[in-house]
């Protein structure tokens, strides 16, 4: 790809005022910078004016099919370039695109496809069955697209978008309407829909191009040039997927993409195509550090590391920036907004500096407030409390959740985040535990609600509290904790097993205890805290 990466050179960026939308993209790249190369999967390679076309096709699909402004399509699959060109074509027209986890179990699918009222259902290889049977469920999918041409029973993608034109539409597309829709695991155990905004994705560039100089040299990780090559690894059912892909488009860079995170896969692409930016999870950058290849692998290419989704234990990020010998640069946000809000820049990531235990400090245009979760009133410096965030990357509210919206969306546009934490004297996030029960497994949310609503139903539970503990390997592990009725007997397998069948495998326990009871309050309220307590001793942080 060298050649063609020379053919069009991209000057550094901060902001692209001619891109307002995500739609947006691909025609000011394909018409300013055509020959460059924009995407790379699975041996086939795209310049952005290939792109352009393949996206206004694929707009022009959406409308025959009867897809709507305002209107939701549904995408079950792992990552490919026909993501991207689903995602970018439906945001021509304002139809919102929701990308759904193809590692869930079959209920949770249909739930999501059938809350999100999708029209059209695009599904690759490895989830046709799943397909099948979401369609068959949720009466609003008029037809199902298999992603690849030798589907049986299922028009291809190719060829479907391929017999579409590749007229533009000139749709009439805000900034402010949704362009995708991210199911987030729900407290009550239910997802929630992320309403995300197309002005979400480009806000903080905006925020710069706005604001000359607000971002400093230790933001040179936001900017990009023709020499930088971009790597998709994450899953696009993520903001980690999905949201560094767009960034990737935006910036006009050229991104490989990986089908799903393997370490030899990404070792290989780093070295081949001279990648200088990815993000992955703490989990994933554990597992590429315990490959056996790591220490022969060629990261000389390697600029800028971004981590996040959960905390990194700091032994393993010490170990990191010595084998990758780069810029890393850790990340904090939620899915609500539009994923990071703050960054731990690379000067900071040294050993010995107290900061690299920290979030770091907010992204220039975001606001950290550190609350009491039960006053509102503010905490001063140093006290722990509720992140609160306010940003112009905020989702629009979660889709048709408006109550559930009024409490995380407070007063003055403040997003309650669920995590405990301070701030020091310097404005260096520091986060401590949870407010709310959610468990991070490996960079996946898991909430205890839904696993409890899974094991609830075994015929000799009375009652089951779930709680992550520390596991070396995930960072956390799902825990269930359960009391039998009278006279009943179970084992962990037999729980871990019937769990299994109804949520999906990263939720499920990975160990089983069993007590007498349930430790309660005086109101009956179950204290989850005194579960966790005797396996997160001595641990400084209650997150992992």
């Amino acid at each position: 790809m060298t050649d063609a990466l020379q053919a069009a050179k991209t000057p550094p960026i901060a902001w692209f005022p001619e891109i307002r939308t995500l739609g947006d993209a691909p025609r000011f790249h394909g018409r300013t910078r055509g020959r460059a190369p924009a995407f790379y999967f699975e041996g086939e390679s795209l310049t952005y004016a290939e792109f352009d076309r393949r996206t206004a096709r694929v707009a022009n699909g959406l409308l025959a099919e009867g897809v709507r402004h305002g209107s939701r399509i549904a995408y079950l699959g792992k990552n490919s370039t026909g993501y991207f060109e689903l995602l970018f074509g439906a945001a021509r027209i304002g139809v919102v695109l929701t990308p759904v986890n193809w590692r869930l179990a079959e209920p949770e699918v249909v739930y999501i496809t059938r809350d999100a009222d999708a029209e059209l259902l695009f599904a690759d290889g490895s989830c046709m069955a799943l397909a099948a049977q979401a369609a068959a469920q949720a009466p609003a999918i008029r037809k199902v697209i298999a992603m690849e041409d030798d589907a049986p029973g299922c028009e291809g993608f190719a060829a479907w978008r391929d017999r579409q034109d590749d007229g533009d539409q000139q749709a009439q597309v805000a900034p402010d309407d949704v362009a995708i829709q991210l199911y987030t695991s729900g407290t009550t155990g239910r997802p929630k829909g992320v309403q995300l905004s197309h002005r979400a994705f480009f806000a903080f560039n905006a925020y710069a191009g706005d604001n000359p100089g607000a971002f400093g040299d230790d933001m040179d990780w936001n900017r990009w040039n023709a020499e930088d090559v971009s790597l998709v690894a994450m899953p696009v059912f993520h903001i980690s997927g999905s949201g560094w892909g767009v960034v990737g488009v935006y910036a006009g860079a050229f991104t490989v993409v990986l089908r799903e995170f393997d370490n030899s896969a990404v070792i290989e692409a780093i070295r081949s195509f001279r990648v200088s930016k990815t993000v992955l999870v703490p989990t994933t950058i554990q597992m590429m550090l315990d490959h056996p290849g790591v220490s022969r692998a060629d990261f000389a290419s390697m600029t800028d590391f971004l981590y996040g989704a959960s905390p990194i234990p700091l032994d393993l990020l010490q170990r990191a920036v010595e084998a990758f010998g780069c810029g890393f640069i850790q990340l904090y946000g939620m899915t609500e907004t539009c994923g990071a809000v703050t960054y731990l820049p690379a000067a900071d990531h040294r050993a010995g500096n107290p900061r690299m235990r920290s979030a770091g400090k907010p992204i220039p245009g975001a606001e950290i407030r550190i609350l009491d979760p039960e006053s509102d009133a503010e905490r001063p410096t140093g006290e722990v409390g509720e992140i609160c965030i306010r940003a112009p990357t905020t989702m629009r509210g979660y889709w048709k959740q408006s109550e559930e919206t009024a409490r995380v969306i407070r007063d003055g546009g403040w997003v309650r985040s669920g995590d405990a934490g301070y701030l020091d004297a310097d404005g260096y996030l520091f986060i401590r535990d949870r407010v709310k029960d959610m468990i991070v497994s490996g960079g996946e949310n898991v909430y205890p609600a839904e696993v409890e609503n899974a094991i609830y139903g075994h015929p000799a539970v009375a009652e089951v509290a779930v709680i992550g503990v520390p596991d070396p390997k995930w960072g956390e592990a799902v825990k269930a904790v359960v009391a039998l009725k009278p006279g009943q007997t179970a084992d962990p397998g037999g729980i871990i097993g019937w769990a299994r069948e109804r949520i999906a495998g990263y939720k499920v326990p990975k160990s089983v205890d069993f007590v007498a009871a349930l430790p309660r309050n005086a109101s009956g309220k179950v204290l989850k805290r005194d579960l966790r307590e005797p396996y997160w001793a001595g641990h400084e942080r209650r997150v992992n």
